[in-house]
């Protein structure tokens, strides 16, 4: 179990602290939402856990599985938000650049991975979450 806290500070910013580490990042509404867009927004926070965990999880499959290393691995991730009420992220398209050709992995277990990490499994089936992975020729 980890335990994070965290503190509103006005503004509609809020500063948050990783329990174990210590770590503090803020937090801004985003400018379509009443803030000044100064910092990511809580879901802008969802938005890049999942590319985060999605890497992760690859790195980790690669260690155990592949008995390598994934450096230089990049992503992007696209947030849509909904039009209408509740607000509430409606999909999320992730990118993955691979500086590596696909038979490094001829089983698919990257992709796999990254397909059924944390985040991705935690998140509403509501939530479209396309991937493309781009592998080096």
């Amino acid at each position: 179990m980890v335990k994070s806290t965290g503190t509103y500070t006005g503004g509609l910013n809020c500063q948050l602290t990783h329990g174990p580490s210590g770590q503090v990042i803020e937090t801004d509404a985003p400018k379509d939402n009443h803030g000044r867009g100064a910092a990511f927004s809580p879901t802008d926070l969802t938005a890049a856990s999942l590319a985060s965990c999605m890497v992760t999880t690859m790195a980790i499959v690669a260690k155990l599985k592949l008995n390598t290393d994934i450096p230089g691995v990049r992503w992007e991730v696209t947030k849509e938000m909904s039009a209408d009420k509740p607000r509430r992220i409606t999909r999320l398209a992730v990118q993955i650049w691979l500086p590596f050709p696909k038979t490094k992995d001829p089983e698919g277990l990257l992709e796999q991975a990254a397909l059924n990490c944390p985040v991705a499994q935690s998140l509403s089936p509501s939530v479209e979450k396309p991937v493309t992975f781009h592998w080096t020729d």
